[in-house]
């Protein structure tokens, strides 16, 4: 049977008032007094139970979502997908909040990481720019005690506590299989749209695409990366060039958020072969004209949900179950598009 703070009061000869005192370190304890309560303990081997504790004591957990601003579907996804869980944010004992930065802004997130440990709150999940002072960032908060979650792209190296997201790298191998297949024997190259090489999500997506791209039978060039900052005019700009200035052009991998720009460059043109990544309504809409072939899509709300859960067990000193926290990678084609809103309302 667990010792209890019965035990530990009357081991130690205290009352359970002095006990409580000396396991939250607050004041009025008496030096001789604080070190019969630790010997107790230590001898007991008591292991307090901090979520039970914290329950008891209504604890209210303040978690900060740092997300890109701008157009992107996919985060204002995301961002949609935290408002919603704010919803129910009070029975679950959390406070959520999101702070926007701009797109591949390593200052900017820097200073939102600085900043949410300067407020005090529980946690951090942010979107990760792959930069030496994000990584810097994530350290110093992690030295304040508080808890980073990596969310969508990863930062390694950085000391963070957990990554929410899929893996990137088998992503990027999953296109170059299905561009891979889905061309066969035609000849012509590959070209790759992104947001920023300065993300690794973005890179090791492409990672995995050249490496699977190079192992197919058929040997097929891909052009050099067009970065398209995830602006749908900017990607819009650059997709039409270049097919204006590769005319024998045969696929497309889109590995970032730019995709509305993709599909408005491509308009009703279905001789390419295109993958893209997310599930939006842009690129609902163009799987069922036909002009994207393929969809990869990670479920946004589970991330959201991931962080939390993620967040809250650090908080508490309790394991992460990793099976649980999981993100799969979906794959759509025009023959299994799940019911979309609209649909969903009208059942």
């Amino acid at each position: 049977m667990r010792p209890t703070v019965h035990d530990i009061a009357d081991t130690a000869g205290v009352s359970l008032a002095t006990v409580d005192r000396v396991l939250n370190d607050r004041p009025g304890v008496r030096g001789v007094t604080k070190a019969k309560v630790e010997a107790a303990i230590a001898t007991l081997g008591y292991v307090r139970d901090v979520a039970a504790a914290n329950l008891a004591k209504s604890r209210v957990y303040p978690l900060v979502f740092i997300l890109p601003a701008g157009d992107n579907p996919f985060m204002r996804g995301l961002e949609a997908e935290v408002r919603r869980a704010g919803f129910h944010s009070a029975a679950e004992r959390t406070r959520l909040s999101v702070v926007p930065v701009p797109a591949f802004d390593a200052a900017a997130l820097v200073a939102a990481i600085d900043g949410a440990v300067a407020d005090q709150v529980s946690g951090i999940a942010a979107v990760a720019v792959d930069a030496p002072e994000v990584a810097a960032a994530i350290g110093r908060a992690h030295a304040a005690g508080v808890p980073v979650v990596t969310l969508v792209s990863d930062l390694a190296n950085s000391g963070r506590d957990h990554f929410v997201g899929v893996d990137n790298v088998a992503a990027g191998r999953t296109a170059g299989s299905l561009m891979g297949r889905f061309l066969g024997n035609r000849p012509g190259p590959v070209a790759v749209l992104a947001g920023s090489m300065r993300v690794r999500d973005h890179r090791e997506r492409l990672d995995g695409f050249l490496a699977t791209i190079a192992e197919m039978p058929v040997g097929r060039a891909v052009l050099p990366v067009l970065e398209g900052q995830d602006d749908p005019k900017l990607s819009l700009s650059l997709v039409s060039g270049c097919l204006a200035s590769t005319p024998d052009l045969a696929g497309i991998y889109s590995l970032g958020a730019g995709n509305q720009g993709l599909v408005a460059a491509l308009a009703d043109r279905t001789d390419l072969c295109v993958i893209a990544h997310e599930l939006t309504a842009h690129t609902r809409a163009a799987l069922e004209t036909g002009i994207i072939d393929a969809v990869l899509n990670q479920d946004a709300g589970h991330e959201v949900r991931s962080a939390i859960r993620v967040l809250r067990a650090k908080a508490d000193g309790l394991p992460v179950i990793a099976a649980q926290e999981r993100i799969r990678l979906d794959i759509f084609i025009k023959d299994n598009l799940p019911a979309g809103p609209d649909e969903d309302d009208n059942n």
